[in-house]
């Protein structure tokens, strides 16, 4: 039975931090807006640290968000690695490949968010741009260090996406340099910036998975949280 306050796990960084007056240390560490976003919309946020056997978490969980993140390891879609491609952690891939997993073979509701949304896509065999400007044509996805630009996305009006997000055009708040290159087995693309760059996914007769390219942890539109929390209340995993 999913519990009063449905629990939301979040997948989390591993990385050098730096807090307080001194300390510098290896740390597993998440931005507070994913917790924040999590708590406003009625769930109980839970850290899910890349570490073996994390996998096993998903049983006391009511729904999952695979968060945003470093570039996933491009061998895990049979590519060579690119210049452009960083933040790589060998650790984070095998732990969120295995949440997603774990989370699918529960039923539990699964948001995937930037970096997550392209674990959801690889997951199913599908491949990743590993640097967008080139391929576009544009910077339109991050055009600035650090810093969460809009731009305009268009979903698809038949799509959960849109009945989820209550409209059709929005301006979606971005950072990231990869994106998908070609959808998995049953993937299916539900928004797209103008570019032609996806920024939506659904699963293919897998209900209440869905993953978006951009970040709205960082915006003021709780739909997507407020729609995960509200799936997990209801869910009766299997």
């Amino acid at each position: 039975m999913p519990h009063a306050r449905p629990i939301i796990g979040i997948s989390a960084y591993a990385e050098r931090a730096r807090w307080g007056e001194a300390w510098d240390l290896p740390a597993a560490l998440l931005p507070r807006a994913y917790v924040d976003s999590v708590a406003r919309s009625g769930g109980a946020p839970v850290m899910l640290p890349p570490v073996g056997g994390i996998a096993d978490a998903v049983a006391g969980l009511d729904g999952l968000v695979l968060a945003g993140g470093g570039d996933i390891d491009p061998a895990r879609y049979a590519a060579p690695r690119a210049e452009e491609t960083a933040g790589v952690r060998e650790a984070r891939d095998a732990a969120e490949f295995a949440l997603l997993e774990a989370a699918l073979e529960r039923g539990l509701p699964v948001l995937g968010i930037c970096r997550g949304m392209q674990v959801m896509n690889v997951a199913r065999g599908g491949t990743l741009h590993q640097h967008l400007p080139p391929v576009v044509g544009t910077r339109l996805h991050r055009r600035r260090t650090a810093a969460f630009d809009p731009h305009p996305v268009k979903v698809d009006p038949r799509s959960m996406t849109a009945e989820v997000l209550g409209r059709t055009v929005l301006d979606v708040p971005s950072y990231h340099h990869q994106g998908i290159a070609e959808p998995g087995e049953g993937v299916t693309a539900t928004a797209w910036a103008e570019d032609g760059v996806i920024e939506a996914i659904e699963y293919a007769g897998t209900p209440h998975v869905l993953g978006v390219q951009w970040h709205p942890e960082m915006g003021d539109d709780p739909a997507l949280f407020d729609w995960l929390v509200a799936t997990a209340s209801r869910a009766e995993p299997r």
